[in-house]
């Protein structure tokens, strides 16, 4: 008896590793922004909760009919019942399990008087959790449930994105169709007065048919514009999981974001981004995991009983029955799947690896999106700075050459490059408009913004 305690206990000390717990894993994130945050200034804009982000009406119904019907979303929520269910299955290995086993049986020997047994236990199995295999089952199964919950949330912020930038998209195509439009007809009215002069002299069929090819290339340029909305309108209804349709919306002109968008620090991004956060739940489900498979290589303590009525003693007595007791104990110890156990073991460790790897290359991709989306709002707005005084510009030359056109003999040429110059660069700035805008939501969606929100509207 000594003995096998002996053993026991050096099995139990050379099994301490099952049983150990999840520690994060050291992960740098200084200067993964690829800027000098420096200040330290943990604000961050993803703490905005989206419908007070986006301030336009119209996007915040739109998002929170996309938040209600969207069937990725939708299907992300049955994901986090069936995980509830599993770990509600996985908390039970706790406790005992119980089973009414009833039986019953006829038998006569030599023609003798029938007789007739039966027992009627309720029978309970209760595996102690010596070694963590239930223990480490019921953590796994835990992360997965968070795991769950956090992919929902990253659903969520893709959506709230989605919506965002398809929604200005379309207020960006409004835009420039309403100026194609207004330089349609002003063009139109040019050629006209340019008819006129023709008549008077002053200029030749060629510049006429000249600038009549570039009134119908921006006509035609409009049902290129009307095209592209048809196609936003319809990816958005799909997106709202309803019939494509017409969208409601305001005009580019209304939107307003702050200048000053504050991203906080790095770190910052292990707690907000529900990616990152995820990527970390299977790494903890990988651990958990191979403990799980360690303690598949040492012995399972098991305890069973029954307890019920029966008539069977090992000889014929008659109604009622006696009480029935009985108990056991088993410990089991794996010997010939010993190897199969270990390679299981060595799958587990390198999966846990390999999702150490995929975490810490989350993180950096979380880092590189924050910056592009800084890049990308710094270089719009100094851009616009730019494109404004080319338009300012060209606005100028547009005027003196139609003011030259009714008074001198300036060439054709000269009014038709002027014109389309202006065009270009009025076309030109409404697209950077909304790359900043486009720059400003994917900051707020890289930094983890649009989560845990609750949303009405009406």
């Amino acid at each position: 008896m000594k003995k096998i305690i002996i053993i026991l206990s050096a099995v139990i000390l050379s099994s301490c590793g099952v049983r150990k717990q999840y520690s994060s894993p050291d992960i740098t994130t200084d200067g993964i922004f690829g800027i000098e945050y420096g200040s330290g200034d943990t604000t961050t804009i993803a703490d905005i909760e989206w419908n007070k982000m986006f301030s336009d009406r119209y996007l915040q119904e739109l998002i929170g009919l996309a938040l209600d019907n969207n069937s990725d979303l939708n299907m992300a929520r049955l994901r986090i019942q069936q995980a509830e269910s599993s770990l509600k299955s996985a908390k039970l290995g706790y406790y005992p399990s119980f089973n009414f086993v009833p039986e019953g049986s006829l038998g006569s020997f030599d023609n003798s008087k029938t007789s007739k047994v039966y027992s009627i236990p309720v029978a309970a199995s209760w595996e102690i959790d010596i070694f963590g295999r239930i223990d480490n089952a019921k953590k796994r199964t835990q992360a997965a449930y968070e795991q769950s919950l956090e992919y929902t949330q990253a659903v969520q912020s893709s959506i709230v994105a989605t919506v965002a930038n398809m929604y200005y998209t379309l207020l960006m195509l409004d835009k420039q169709y309403e100026l194609s439009v207004k330089t349609a007809e002003s063009w139109k009215t040019t050629i006209e007065v340019m008819r006129r002069m023709m008549d008077a002299g002053m200029f030749n069929l060629a510049g006429i048919a000249q600038s009549e090819a570039y009134y119908y290339s921006v006509e035609a340029s409009l049902f290129d514009l009307r095209e592209s909305i048809n196609q936003i309108e319809n990816a958005l209804s799909v997106l709202l999981f309803r019939i494509p349709g017409k969208i409601e919306r305001s005009s580019l002109d209304e939107q307003a974001f702050p200048e000053e968008l504050s991203y906080g620090v790095p770190v910052q991004l292990l707690s907000k981004r529900p990616d990152v956060r995820s990527a970390e739940l299977d790494l903890i489900q990988a651990h958990y995991s191979t403990n799980e498979a360690r303690a598949n290589l040492y012995p399972s303590l098991r305890l069973s009983g029954s307890a019920g009525w029966t008539n069977s003693t090992g000889s014929f007595i008659v109604n009622p029955g006696k009480l029935l007791l009985a108990a056991a104990a088993s410990l089991t110890q794996p010997i010939f799947n010993q190897r199969l156990n270990r390679t299981q073991l060595e799958i587990m460790q390198a999966q846990q690896e390999i999702a150490a790897l995929q975490f810490q290359q989350t993180v950096l991709n979380a880092g590189a999106e924050v910056n592009d989306a800084l890049t990308q709002i710094q270089t719009s707005r100094e851009k616009m700075a730019y494109i404004d005084k080319q338009i300012a510009s060209l606005e100028t030359a547009v005027e003196a050459t139609q003011l030259l056109m009714t008074h001198s003999s300036t060439s054709y040429l000269e009014i038709l490059a002027a014109q389309q110059s202006l065009l270009g660069a009025q076309l030109g700035q409404i697209a950077e408009k909304f790359t900043e805008i486009q720059g400003i939501i994917n900051l707020y969606h890289a930094l983890g913004g649009g989560t845990d929100t609750e949303y009405k509207f009406r």
